[in-house]
């Protein structure tokens, strides 16, 4: 099989970690790198043994499938374009930063009659499907109470905020996914807030350095979500389902930058998760064979377009009520 990787950028560490994922994976017989910087290309495709080429070298050049991990703005053009070539695609979430983008991008999907993967690689993580199978099987009883936790260690490049969405559509679109995917519910009304107190780039960006969101499912679940750009203690993403049976955490580990007050508490993690791609490797690595199964047709696709557009509703309804200072019920964004 031969896979076209578009993007080595700032998504960059993803897009060098597809690289080396795709060539070593034992159905890629050749791997096409492109990127808007061809210097960087290179650069990949000499580490990794891959062909570096303009983009629309890549296409000429006939793949039998394309992986999207270019910067944000280009997700739904290079998506529609690979429709039109008649190419598999998985794309990086998200689709696009507004749900118009994303909806033309789905309807070219659509009509072309194609295969869109969106990268939300929680759902291939150990700890979230675990979690997933005890919930849906009835193991914690009545679900009342979720907790979803996402802290960067470090904020991004101060480049990257004005393009990146906004805290709620680049970060917290992962809690919104897993929730759903999670329970098997959806999200009904929000009420969200957020706070830019740190580094005077995210009030510059008009984003903010923390939010905090209350969901509310559609059984009467209530759930909450919570991100930051600044935890120094290390990267931290965690759930935690509670039922009237019993309770769960997901990412409670020996790498988990958290320390206990209790005495007599186990000592805080010798060596904290330092980042998303430390973290949840063996999740990326699994969504790309399983994007692979699907092109091969051995799997039918995990996680399509409309499951990244339901995510960004959420993140949509959270950015209004930010704004607005209000519950805002999903359904106020259609599509």
């Amino acid at each position: 099989m031969r896979i076209g990787l578009i993007g080595t950028g700032r998504i960059g560490r993803i897009g060098s970690f597809h690289a080396e994922v795709l060539a070593r994976h034992p159905s890629v017989t050749e791997l096409l790198v492109a990127d808007a910087d061809p210097a960087r290309a290179a650069r990949a495709a000499a580490r990794t043994g891959a062909t570096a080429a303009a983009v629309d070298g890549l296409f000429a050049a006939g793949p039998d499938a394309v992986v999207i991990a270019s910067a944000t703005a280009a997700h739904a053009g290079l998506i529609a374009r690979s429709a039109r070539s008649g190419l598999p695609v998985f794309c990086e979430k998200p689709i696009a930063l507004d749900l118009a983008g994303t909806l033309a991008a789905i309807d070219e999907v659509e009509s072309a009659g194609t295969v869109l993967q969106i990268g939300f690689m929680r759902r291939f993580d150990a700890g979230y499907a675990a979690a997933r199978e005890r919930v849906r099987g009835g193991g914690l009883g009545r679900l009342h109470t979720v907790r979803a936790i996402t802290s960067d260690p470090a904020p991004p490049p101060a480049a990257y905020l004005p393009l990146s969405g906004g805290l709620y559509r680049d970060c917290l679109v992962h809690d919104f996914d897993s929730l759903r995917w999670v329970t098997g519910r959806e999200v009904t009304e929000v009420y969200a807030t957020g706070s830019d107190a740190g580094p005077a780039m995210f009030r510059e960006a008009g984003d903010v350095a923390t939010a905090a969101a209350l969901l509310t499912l559609d059984d009467g679940t209530l759930a909450t979500a919570t991100a930051t750009r600044c935890n120094g203690a290390g990267y931290d993403v965690r759930m935690e389902l509670a039922g009237d049976r019993d309770q769960l955490a997901v990412g409670l580990g020996e790498r988990t930058p958290m320390a206990s007050a209790e005495p007599g508490a186990p000592a805080p993690a010798a060596k904290p998760w330092p980042g998303f791609l430390e973290r949840f490797g063996p999740a990326y690595r699994a969504e790309l064979d399983a994007f692979v199964r699907v092109v091969r047709g051995e799997l039918a696709n995990p996680c399509d377009g409309r499951e990244a557009l339901h995510a960004l509703r959420v993140a949509e309804a959270c950015e209004r009520s930010r704004h607005e200072r209000r519950p805002v019920a999903v359904a106020e964004f259609t599509g």
